[in-house]
């Protein structure tokens, strides 16, 4: 399995609630301070009620005072990473690991536009601070549910005025994101961090503009698809398994802990590291990666587990036939950052 490196003990020097749903964490670690810039991670080890899980949280705006700021969503759907936060007191102790960033921002383009949805806002926030302080040219369109979803709307307001355009889905508001690509200028890029929706509908809208690829730029938070969580069983021929996956819990987790050797590297559906093949399915698929293509997840041959599941029913699946030399090869390059997601 891939495993995060370098392991910092921090305390959590303070909480405030940013919504009625969404709680902000300061963290000060142990060790100095690493900032890798706008669109960085960091995993920390969340306390549940059966083992510790490792969970990813984007940072939320500067670390200057050598403070990690991270937003969590409670979920009432929570695998318990969620939860686990949200029980935390200030004075508590934590492990974290060192900051990584799989989403940086670039600082030489004419125009930018930001796309954040929901809990998305969270790297997107941090962006639009750093353009701001930069000199810039973007705009960030910020959607959530309801009005009281919309966490750090104020400060944005206050820091990048009217740069900033909010929508609510409760009151009918939607972002048109062809719009606002066409819009956007030719050599401009644009970093988007929402729902699965939100981003298959900006990956299909670039594409169709024709604009380059690289130039967008996107996170998921990997926890959303097309149908509601259910449970599920996992058929496994080769090893003789038959696993149940609680709706709490991915596909992932429920085959570490039924003991089958699984590489992995992201947790999100970015990497691919974790895919597997499926032999057969008694019920529809929901992908909700982003590693693969519209047309890839249409064959339903494959599926990335830390994040994808079946709708109900059975999902028979095989695993990689690898060597141990071949397992250690992985792992290794994963802990070097040697396996990016290729952004379509």
């Amino acid at each position: 399995m891939a495993k995060p490196t370098e392991p910092i003990s921090a305390c959590l020097r303070a909480t405030r609630d940013l919504t009625p749903d969404v709680r902000l964490f300061e963290i000060e670690p142990d060790s100095p301070l690493v900032n890798l810039g706008p669109g960085s991670h960091i995993d920390v080890l969340v306390p549940t009620d059966g083992r510790p899980q490792l969970r990813s949280y984007s940072l939320a705006g500067s670390c200057a005072d050598g403070l990690y700021r991270i937003a969590v969503k409670r979920l009432a759907s929570s695998r318990g990473g969620s939860i686990g936060m949200w029980r935390l007191k200030a004075g508590e102790r934590l492990t974290i690991f060192k900051p990584k960033n799989s989403f940086e921002l670039s600082y030489d383009r004419p125009d930018y536009l930001l796309l954040a949805g929901g809990i998305g806002i969270t790297p997107i926030y941090t962006m639009a601070l750093a353009l701001k302080q930069a000199g810039a040219n973007f705009r960030l369109l910020y959607a959530a549910r309801t009005r009281r979803d919309l966490a750090f709307a104020d400060e944005l307001a206050t820091s990048i005025g009217e740069r900033l355009q909010l929508f609510v889905s409760e009151e009918g508001q939607r972002i048109d994101i062809g719009g606002e690509i066409a819009q956007l200028d030719a050599r401009g890029e644009l970093y988007v961090c929402g729902p699965f929706g939100m981003l298959e509908a900006a990956k299909q809208l670039w594409s169709q503009s024709g604009r380059p690829a690289a130039h967008l730029r996107y996170e998921t938070f990997g926890n959303a698809g097309r149908l509601a969580g259910a449970p599920f069983k996992i058929r496994v021929p080769r090893l003789g398994l038959e696993i149940d996956v609680p709706v709490n819990r991915s596909m992932l987790e429920a085959l570490e802990d039924a003991g089958v050797d699984m590489i992995f590297g992201c947790r999100r559906g970015e990497c691919g590291l974790c895919v597997l093949p499926i032999l057969e399915a008694s019920a529809e698929v929901d992908h909700r990666d982003v590693f693969f293509s519209i047309e890839e997840r249409a064959m339903n041959s494959r599926i990335c587990t830390c994040v994808s599941r079946a709708a109900s029913g059975f999902l028979t699946i095989d695993t990689p036939d690898r060597t141990p030399n071949q397992r250690l090869s992985q792992r290794l390059s994963v802990q070097a950052g040697g396996l990016h997601k290729i952004r379509e």
